[in-house]
């Protein structure tokens, strides 16, 4: 194999052209195993194949400055860079990244799994540089996979142009996003549409063709092929040189050979370039190719019996009841549970791109006019929206229901995907309220109920593990905690709170407990905030209260709770003390979930751990 004699970056440069196209091959073959094999981003790797080969081979990395943007689609880079024989463990425990990790290798400047910064960090860097005199290292951002319907991507650009940043930037336009792209930039007509003298000189021309004797229609049909093609050549350059940016393309992502010349001649610039590069997402593999949502983005899909699948029904249901329900989603209408509802209702699905903070806000005016807005994300894409959730939802007490996918520790995909951070940073926000599910059939009830409430938002969070079925008297409603067991009179008792998935983990453990002759009593939270008073009210009889959440230990639910029941002792009645488990306040790396969570206390055992070391036994 051509791939075995690449080692670094520096023996690219001795293939000739048809090692190049072998080459290529084998890094699809590679990234489709290893990715078939332990899950990952598939299509969007596939498409930058032959790109990423011509980046190596123009640039000197480490010391010239590849960035990539999103980093997921930098399967290929990673290969190229040293990491061909830890490629088989992808995204295992203790194997690679998913994504650029500087702790792996020097060629990885930012582990940057949130789309959209790329430009800003590129700005950054080239300061840095400009600062130190430093003229003979070139910086290179690889945007695209839909990251440029991201706003912040376009505040990094325009910084970029007015500073005159000597970075280069390579516009990787595959037309999709996760799902197809919403807003591509070189089929948009906003120029010619909103500009009124173009659209009177327009309506004058038209009404002079109609009154050609013969061959109107297709002079008609000529002057609308004139104009589609004036905005291909030249919509993108306006758009790009009016903020300072010199615009190059768009040439073939697919040919090396273009792609090195065209590289070479940006490079030579002294200001920022966009090399705008067309590639095809999934490239060379079947089933990719023939995806029509998501070009087989990554291998995960909504699975039978998930708690995605209990939303993806239930938010079905609730719209056939509710003519004024709005369904949101940033970039990911497949993997939050989407699909169903906009094949039944594809007028009332809005897909804003990678644009999380508009889509809360956009979310906030949609309840202002009247509808009920239910906006679909991944917990961890929350947090780049928490200001506009707190000022733009909270403040003006807006029904939004927030429906927050991957919760919790998520495994795989590591630090930046774990959603850990949601309780913390929702439960500050005034007049909220979470819910956590610990079923299938308490997240479709929780959701109905959300829809009832009206005097502020909600939100509900539930993990990507497979979720509990449960009967009918199993199933809480409303804003009360669910009690499940209770601990008897005597003895020593202790009361266990399991926020979500967790209350498997206090249920197992309250029988080993039962097994050492400790009582327990087990409440599933339900609702975060606010907290059911009756919960802690029978919480705060027992000889100990132990919380378990797979959020932030420090001021998550526990923490919450923990006030409460202190709040309730009275003179000569103490309260009792509470342990408080969750998540350290630190950076996990990607793992199996369960294994994760075990390594933290975080399962029956170490529940049952906590619980004999809190009494002394």
């Amino acid at each position: 194999m051509v791939l075995d004699s690449v080692r670094s970056p520096r023996d690219l440069r001795s293939l000739n052209d048809g090692a190049i196209v072998e080459l290529a091959d084998e890094l699809r073959a590679v990234v489709v195993d290893a990715v078939t094999t332990h899950g990952g981003h598939l299509g969007s790797n596939l498409g930058v194949v032959e790109l990423t080969i011509a980046l190596h081979r123009v640039f000197e990395s480490p010391r010239d400055v590849i960035l990539w943007d999103t980093g997921h689609q930098a399967y290929v880079h990673k290969l190229l860079t040293g990491r061909r024989d830890g490629f088989d463990a992808l995204r295992q425990p203790g194997g690679l990244s998913g994504y650029p990790s500087r702790s792996e290798s020097e060629h990885d400047w930012v582990e940057n799994s949130h789309a959209s910064t790329i430009l800003s960090y590129a700005h950054g860097l080239s300061t840095a540089f400009a600062a130190q005199g430093v003229t003979d290292r070139r910086i290179v951002a690889v945007i695209g996979d839909g990251a440029m319907t991201g706003g912040m991507a376009f505040e990094g650009l325009n910084n970029l142009g007015h500073a005159g940043s000597r970075v280069l930037i390579v516009l990787n336009d595959n037309g999709r996003s996760y799902a197809p792209t919403v807003s591509r930039l070189s089929e948009s007509l906003i120029r010619l549409r909103i500009h009124p003298e173009t659209a009177r000189q327009q309506d004058r021309l038209r009404r002079l063709i109609r009154q050609i004797p013969v061959g109107a229609e297709m002079v008609e049909r000529g002057l609308d092929a004139t104009k589609a093609a004036i905005r291909q050549m030249w919509e993108p350059r306006a758009f790009f040189e009016d903020l300072g940016v010199r615009y190059a393309g768009p040439f073939d992502g697919h040919d090396v050979s273009e792609l090195e010349t065209a590289l070479r001649l940006a490079a030579e610039h002294d200001g920022p370039v966009v090399l705008h590069v067309l590639t095809d997402k999934g490239r060379g593999y079947g089933p990719a190719e023939d995806d029509d949502v998501k070009k087989l983005h990554d291998t995960s899909a909504m699975k039978p019996g998930s708690y995605t699948a209990a939303f993806a029904e239930a938010i079905v249901k609730e719209g056939e009841a509710r003519p004024d329900l709005v369904a949101i989603t940033a970039a990911m209408p497949d993997s939050t549970g989407l699909l169903g509802f906009i094949e039944r209702f594809p007028d009332r699905c809005l897909d804003v791109g990678i644009a999380e903070q508009h889509a809360v806000t956009m979310a906030a005016g949609l309840a202002m006019g009247g509808m009920r807005p239910v906006l679909a994300l991944y917990s961890t894409f929350l947090t780049r929206a928490i200001d506009q959730t707190i000022y733009d939802v909270g403040l003006h007490r807006l029904p939004v229901v927030f429906c927050l996918d991957r919760a919790g520790i998520t495994g795989d995909d590591g630090p930046s995907h774990h959603g850990v951070l949601d309780m913390v940073l929702l439960t500050k926000v005034p007049g909220i309220t979470v819910f956590a599910p610990s079923s299938y059939q308490e997240l479709q009830v929780m959701l109905h109920d959300a829809l009832e409430l009206d005097g502020g938002p909600v939100a509900i969070r539930w993990p990507k593990t497979p979720a509990p079925s449960v009967a009918e008297d199993e199933v809480g409603s409303g804003l009360a905690a669910r009690q499940v067991r209770s601990a008897g009179t005597a003895g020593r008792r202790v009361a266990l709170l399991g926020v979500g998935k967790m209350l498997a983990a206090a249920r197992d453990a309250a029988d080993r407990l039962d097994a050492a002759g400790i009582d327990a009593s087990v409440w599933d939270v339900r609702v975060v905030t606010p907290l059911d008073p009756a919960m802690i009210a029978d919480a705060a009889t027992h000889d100990l209260v132990v919380t378990i959440e797979d959020g932030f230990r420090d001021g998550g639910a526990g923490t919450a709770i923990a006030a409460a029941v202190t709040a309730t002792a009275t003179p000569g009645q103490p309260a009792p003390p509470v342990v408080v488990l969750g998540v350290p306040t630190t950076f996990l790396a990607h793992g199996r979930a369960d294994d994760i969570l075990a390594s933290l206390g975080l399962d029956a055992e170490g529940v049952t751990a906590s619980v004999r070391a809190a009494l002394g036994i």
